[in-house]
């Protein structure tokens, strides 16, 4: 494969079983563990689960027949051969054992690594843009300083990582999850189900994670019909928090199974990956940014086999960083170098917070009463020191809905009111 390989005819449906471009034999292994697995399998069902046109399985299914490995048993007159259904001979039994003892994965025929690393290149190529109509309209269930969008917009364009650090309780995370969903509304990328490489298979669409998109019956207006080892999906989004482990970086191997797990920025690619609560996972700092300073900037990431063999794949995914810790002390500035955008989510102003406050109570269908909120920005934060915070108005006002329900009285807003939520809420 090439360099100008074009996407299409990347995707183009296989006519030929070279056009798999892997080793028959791991096609033939996949339907013997198909085989042994249910019984009797029907040439529809193979072309289902191995995602394979019908005339490459019918081509491979001739072969075994010839050699006594797997024999017909059920024939519909009317379709010929692709009306047969299909079992083990006791040969084949054999053989499908020691299939099973090699690798248990039965799903569809893995696409090349080659081939994947192309794809994902050449769909990555062109970094997606937003406008600042889109930004501002994924944005717009938040309350945020009016030209916030400006700092947003660039860093999703730009498309490589975004650090965003500031106290806690202001949003950094629902916006992150904005971003996820305004990168998700671009055109769909194309993902194989599996990859292989030396001699091993990696799966990596997870149905967690990867939101297909529909096409007709196989075709698309634009490739025609199309290679079905690949998915086409919505971008992802994969965010982690503190459970984030350094294991889950790498290439996961179950030993039952014998195959392997995508590490998690693997099914990020072409989408966005969040790192959420930075600086409190499970691995420590450094760690983790040694193992993310070279795919940072080289785009490219590094993933060893059980074998030693190291593969290379693309690292193409907006990588986002939320941390409420102070930057200074948890990255060096070489790493910060490496993340190009940085935007700090402030705590809000008085002007903000009256603004989220008043957004709130509309959605809670809770009476505003602005004498009631005066009195909270008196009692509660001027005098007492306490900073605002952006979660505070929908936390505070769901108590106070709690409050009034639990009193079977009509919703409220008053001061008696707002006391009592603000003693069970703050933590003095």
């Amino acid at each position: 494969m090439t360099q100008t390989t074009s996407l299409k005819s990347i995707l183009m449906e296989p006519r030929t079983i070279d056009d798999l471009h892997v080793p028959q034999n791991l096609v033939i292994d996949l339907i013997f563990r198909l085989l042994y697995n249910e019984g009797n399998v029907a040439l529809s069902r193979f072309t289902e689960v191995l995602k394979v046109p019908k005339a490459i399985i019918d081509d491979i299914l001739l072969w075994m027949q010839k050699e006594h490995l797997v024999e017909v048993s059920k024939a519909t007159v009317e379709l010929g051969r692709l009306g047969n259904v299909y079992s083990l001979t006791e040969a084949g039994e054999l053989r499908a054992r020691g299939s099973m003892e090699r690798s248990q994965y039965v799903g569809p025929v893995p696409v090349a690594i080659p081939y994947y690393n192309r794809g994902i290149e050449l769909q990555t190529r062109r970094k997606a843009k937003v406008t600042p109509e889109q930004v501002k309209q994924s944005l717009s269930h938040l309350v945020l300083p009016e030209r916030f969008h400006r700092q947003i917009g660039p860093a999703v364009n730009y498309g490589t990582s975004l650090f965003l650090y500031g106290p806690p309780g202001n949003g950094k995370t629902t916006i992150a999850m904005a971003i996820a969903g305004m990168i998700s509304g671009t055109d769909p990328i194309w993902v194989p189900y599996a990859i292989t490489a030396g001699g091993q298979i990696i799966q990596i669409f997870d149905r967690l994670v990867h939101k297909t998109v529909a096409t007709q019956n196989g075709r698309t207006s634009e490739l025609g019909r199309f290679d079905q080892r690949w998915a086409l999906i919505e971008r992802p989004a994969v965010t982690v928090g503190g459970e984030l482990k350094m294991d889950a970086l790498d290439l996961r191997f179950d030993p039952i199974s014998k195959f392997y797990e995508a590490p998690l920025q693997l099914k990020a690619n072409g989408g966005m990956f969040l790192i959420d609560d930075f600086g409190r996972q499970q691995v420590s700092t450094s760690d983790l940014l040694n193992r993310w300073i070279v795919p940072l900037e080289s785009m490219i990431d590094f993933l060893r086999l059980q074998s030693g063999q190291t593969i290379v794949v693309p690292f193409r995914q907006l990588t986002v960083f939320s941390t409420n810790l102070e930057p200074s002390e948890l990255v060096d500035d070489a790493f910060l170098r490496r993340i190009h955008m940085k935007v700090c989510v402030h705590p809000p102003d008085e002007k903000l917070f009256f603004q989220i406050f008043v957004s709130i109570a509309k959605q809670l269908s809770l009476p505003f009463e602005k004498d009631s909120f005066i009195y909270l920005l008196q009692r509660w934060y001027r005098e007492s020191g306490r900073k605002l915070q952006a979660v505070h108005p929908r936390d505070l006002l769901r108590i106070v809905v709690t409050l009034c329900e639990y009193e079977n009285s009509p919703l409220r807003l008053t001061p008696d009111l707002l006391d009592e939520a603000c003693r069970s809420y703050f933590v003095d």
